[in-house]
């Protein structure tokens, strides 16, 4: 994130094969006023990058050394071996690493698998980058053992790729410098866990009601209910008075009529 705070901007980095596409959607629908940059890096640099402050947060492979770094693990790939598409190996649905043992396994500077002994023949030199040793894969010089999504990376017609049951497997992990988790930092996490846009974690986006402008249903009902009775206490009281009223008119007109009879003479 930039220091200007009037525009902010959040850098996301990314190793190769990790396509963060659709987290990068979300934000945008979440967050369209803070652009997300993505920056490319080698899998091997991708922690340093953020250690040295060239990204908010990354994406990248596990293992990889993880000094002053929080990471979350998000997922796990399956490890698949790139083979011309008329080798033997292309013949089956699935391979281990001892139908290997007879061919050059090319193991390049870049491999981010976490092998104890790479299986098959090694290569006289070890290429430089994974895309270096798909090229000699299809020059007919060795097979390549790789995370699936770097073999659709690198794709080509005249390859192939299957499964490799025992082989280790790359993880890929969101990581951040673990003193610097800022809420633009924690906006992405929310995403890639799948947080919705009401979740109760993180920053609010719009501003609670006040609490005096909240109607309160208790206090309703009781200046209702009083109200009521004195209505209907008026009304009692009226009807009585009325009543006393009628009842006094009618005696005087009684009155009226006695003092209006002839005394008899005596």
């Amino acid at each position: 994130m930039t220091s200007s705070e009037e525009a902010p901007v959040f850098r996301l980095a990314h190793a190769p094969g990790v396509t963060p596409a659709k987290w990068v959607r979300i934000w945008r629908e979440r967050l369209p006023d803070v652009p997300l940059e993505l920056v490319a890096v080698p899998a091997a640099e991708a922690a340093g990058l953020l250690r040295d402050g060239g990204a908010d947060a990354g994406l990248l492979r596990l293992p990889t050394d993880r000094t002053g770094l929080s990471a979350i693990p998000l997922y796990t790939e399956t490890t698949v071996v790139v083979v011309p598409k008329d080798h033997v190996v292309a013949a089956a649905d699935e391979v281990s690493t001892e139908d290997l043992a007879d061919d050059i396994v090319l193991h390049p500077l870049d491999d981010t698998l976490d092998w104890e002994c790479p299986p098959g023949r090694p290569a006289i030199e070890r290429p430089a980058t994974t895309g270096d040793a798909v090229e000699l894969v299809a020059a007919g010089v060795g097979l390549l053992v790789v995370p699936q999504s770097l073999a659709r990376l690198h794709h080509r017609k005249d390859l192939t790729y299957r499964t490799v049951t025992d082989a280790p497997q790359s993880r890929v992990a969101l990581s951040w410098p673990e003193d610097e988790t800022t809420d633009l930092v924690d906006d992405f996490i929310g995403i890639v866990r799948g947080r919705t846009v009401n979740s109760t974690r993180g920053r609010p986006r719009t501003p609670a009601q006040p609490k005096d402008e909240r109607p309160r249903t208790g206090d309703a009902r009781r200046k209702s209910s009083a109200g009521g009775a004195g209505r209907a206490t008026g009304r009692s009281a009226g009807q009585t008075a009325g009543k006393g009223r009628r009842g006094t008119s009618g005696g005087g007109t009684k009155g009226g009529s006695r003092r209006g009879r002839p005394r008899r003479r005596s």
